[in-house]
């Protein structure tokens, strides 16, 4: 085994910054279509956490 195959430790190199995996036009157009599924779903309990879904989300964008 040579040591080319095994990674060394790096102690100086800084961790990779995470990248926003949504844009904030993406946001707006999930807010939107959460709005169209709140419609179908209104008179089921699961819209309670829909509607606070889509207030969250209106934070957002």
């Amino acid at each position: 085994m040579t040591t080319d195959t095994i990674e060394q430790p790096q102690p100086d190199r800084q961790p990779v910054r995470s990248r926003a995996v949504f844009s904030q036009e993406d946001f707006g157009l999930i807010r939107t279509a959460i709005a169209h599924y709140l419609r179908e779903v209104q008179d089921q309990p699961e819209s309670v956490k829909y509607a606070n879904l889509y207030h969250r989300l209106g934070r957002v964008a």
